[in-house]
């Protein structure tokens, strides 16, 4: 029988999730804000003294190795694979730290494993490189080791001389939703070997369904393949089940161009129909969170299908079949078909048959391959952190959160575009991706209006142009426009965005003017620290104030919490943020708000670096009750909100939020507080 794709690396971390989930979806505890369950659990046994004492004292010794080995090892080759070994560390550290689920089995061979890896380094070995198994990457997010698991294909060798030549596809596949999925458990999954393909299962930073950190895992995991493998970027496939397949719709409608297909199962497009048929839940989103759905409705995203083949998956029997459902609909709405294999009389599983039909289907598709130049794109975005499909990036909109069109289509030396919502352009054909000849002449049509293009195509094929809207009307791009405070991608807000990049938490060393909004800033501060390390599996990096650098400022987004009595840093921005923050009064325009018992959250571009985020008193703005179901675990907040610090902080919510808003497109002020 053929082998299937790579949905069989963790086969049993899915069924075991899908239980998981079912057993609280028809029953009230989902639903109710009190006695929120804890994720990820608490241990249902606790460690024996003997065995507590073992095992710390054997990380201990981990430890020790993997900082010898990162002084021993500096300046080498090798030094790139530490990682590898401190995954082991960390599935048993974590743990022991943090009061986690752990299997005092399971983390002795772990124990093992990593000083075995250590011990090989050491003699300038690295067998699992072309074996596979777990392996590790460092994350620039956090400066966390990240797991991951690697399946490599049959027969693989490091490869040299000429066989370098010799490209692999490669399978990404996200998993179920597994609440005790630890690091510890999860690099105890297999990776199978697959001819011809190398296979990767993402830990997706655990269980938020490859959102936020966990959709930056997949590119830092792809950036750290790419560096070691011979990797053919026009053959890879995404491909998830369950919670995984929710993440697979996800990176195919945000990501169209990376793929040479995406084959979702089962899982969730959307947040208010999934929540309503599966949970029975009636959503009542705030205006600001319902904008902020278009961040990862999928259904929002529809159309930039057409240019990534798809294939759904679905059960015939099975709740979450909604998720094809829906989005077979929303395509159809714009003019495109999904292709959908469904498995007769099934549940919430891979009918033998379709999956055999599936992988089938999906290996012709791959042996095509990723057409990397395509002569025409249809692409739609409602934010600039998805700016880009293939040859075309919307630089500026004219309004973020609104829905941004761009059609595009070459012919011959002609490219027409239509867009919609979009301020500013880049056409971009490098070397080696360009249809075009040395020395032709390119006639460009933006919405109607000829754009001059003075630059023929140069002798490599290259080719760029930079069409920006003035008033309404398109032309050449004016250098002066990019002067200035504006919008762009990666620098868009809002406060959630700040944590999927380089992020520093910067805690007060001062007193508070208002001890209220003081207390609250605390343990705010405190909840950040904690609830990440819980959802997000990584430790923040943490400052005093008096501590930060100028090359801190250089690297971070830094996140300062306290007000600008009690922060440093906080008191270097006075003045400096559209938002000012006194010891009497927050003043939000014409509003204002009693400092003695509230507080500012917002993110703006650092006054002191504009192209790296301040965020004020915030970590990821969904909380406790949003990680009972992944479909909730979406951001909640926009670019700023004025809190009402007597209004209890609750499971949902972090105290009153008495105003909120999104900035302009120049992260200036508006009236409506981008309402409108």
């Amino acid at each position: 029988m053929r082998t299937p794709t790579a949905w069989i690396l963790l086969a049993g971390f899915v069924a075991g999730s899908i239980l998981n989930v079912r057993a609280h979806a028809d029953g009230p505890k989902d639903n109710e804000l009190v006695n929120v369950r804890p994720i990820p659990p608490l241990p249902t046994k606790e460690l024996s003294s003997s065995d507590r004492a073992e095992l710390e004292e054997g990380a201990i010794a981990l430890d020790h190795e993997i900082e010898a080995l990162q002084t021993d090892l500096k300046g080498s080759p090798l030094a790139s694979l530490i990682p590898d070994v401190q995954i082991y560390q960390n599935a048993v550290r974590y743990p022991l730290t943090y009061h986690e689920q752990i299997d005092p089995k399971a983390a002795r061979k772990a124990l093992a494993d990593g000083l075995d890896r250590a011990e090989k380094l050491r003699a300038g070995q690295s067998p699992w490189v072309t074996a596979g198994g777990p392996r590790g990457y460092l994350s620039q997010i956090d400066g966390s080791v990240q797991p991951y698991l690697l399946g490599v294909p049959v027969g693989y060798q490091t490869p040299t001389g000429l066989e370098k030549s010799k490209l692999f596809r490669l399978d990404f596949n996200e998993h179920g939703r597994g609440e005790d999925l630890t690091e510890l458990k999860f690099i105890n999954g297999k990776a199978a070997g697959v001819a011809g393909r190398f296979t990767v299962q993402l830990y997706g930073r655990y269980c938020c369904a490859n959102k936020f950190a966990g959709e930056m895992d997949l590119f830092e995991c792809l950036s750290s393949l790419k560096r070691q493998y011979p990797i053919d970027e026009n053959r890879i496939l995404n491909i998830g089940f369950s919670m995984g397949g929710a993440a697979c719709w996800q990176f195919a409608t945000h990501y169209p161009d990376v793929w040479a297909a995406a084959s979702p199962g089962a899982g969730f497009a959307e947040t208010r129909e999934f929540l309503h048929n599966f949970q029975n839940e009636t959503v009542q989103p705030t205006w600001y969170e319902k904008k902020l759905w278009h961040w990862y409705d999928c259904t929002d995203y529809a159309v930039n299908l057409f240019n990534c083949p798809t294939v759904a998956y679905s059960g015939e029997l099975d709740g979450q079949k909604q998720s094809a459902d829906i989005m077979e609909k929303y395509m159809a709405e714009e003019g495109l078909k999904l292709e959908r294999i469904i498995g007769p009389k099934t549940k919430h599983a891979y009918e033998k048959n379709a999956k055999v039909e599936l992988d089938k289907r999906l290996d012709e598709l791959l042996a095509k391959g990723r057409d990397p130049i395509p002569m025409k794109i249809r692409f739609t975005t409602w934010t600039l952190r998805y700016n880009r499909m293939f040859w075309v990036t919307v630089r500026a909109m004219d309004r973020e959160w609104e829905r941004a069109n761009v059609d595009a289509e070459i012919s011959g030396t002609n490219i027409k575009v239509t867009t919609r919502n979009v301020a500013r352009l880049v056409l971009d054909f490098p070397t080696g991706k360009s249809p075009f000849k040395a020395g032709d002449q390119i006639t460009l049509t933006v919405d109607g209006t000829n754009i001059p293009c003075e630059t023929r195509v140069g002798a490599d094929g290259s080719w760029g142009h930079v069409p920006v809207k003035t008033g309404g009307k398109w032309e050449g791009v004016k250098p002066d426009d990019e002067k200035g405070l504006r919008k762009r991608h990666g620098l868009q807000g809002p406060i959630d965005d700040a944590f999927m990049e380089s992020f520093l938490i910067v805690q007060p060393t001062g007193t508070a003017a208002n001890p209220k909004a003081g207390a609250w800033a605390a343990a705010e501060c405190k909840h950040a620290i904690d609830h990440w390390r819980k959802q997000f599996r990584g430790e923040a990096r943490v400052k005093k104030d008096t501590d930060v650098t100028d090359a801190d400022i250089a690297d971070h987004h830094l996140i300062l919490f306290g007000d600008p009595s009690s922060n440093k840093f906080l008191a270097r921005l006075a003045g400096k943020l559209p938002i000012q923050w006194s010891g009497k009064e927050i003043s939000l325009g014409s509003q204002k708000f009693a400092a003695d018992h509230h507080a500012l959250i917002a993110i703006y571009p650092n006054p002191l670096n504009p192209n790296r985020y301040v965020v004020l008193n915030s970590g990821f703005t969904f909380r406790e009750y949003d990680y009972l179901n992944n479909a909730r675990q979406i951001a909640k907040l926009p670019d700023y909100a004025v809190i009402d610090v007597d209004v209890p902080v609750n499971a949902r919510s972090p105290g009153g939020v008495v105003q909120a808003g999104f900035f302009g497109e120049r992260w200036e002020l508006l009236s409506d507080h981008g309402r409108n």
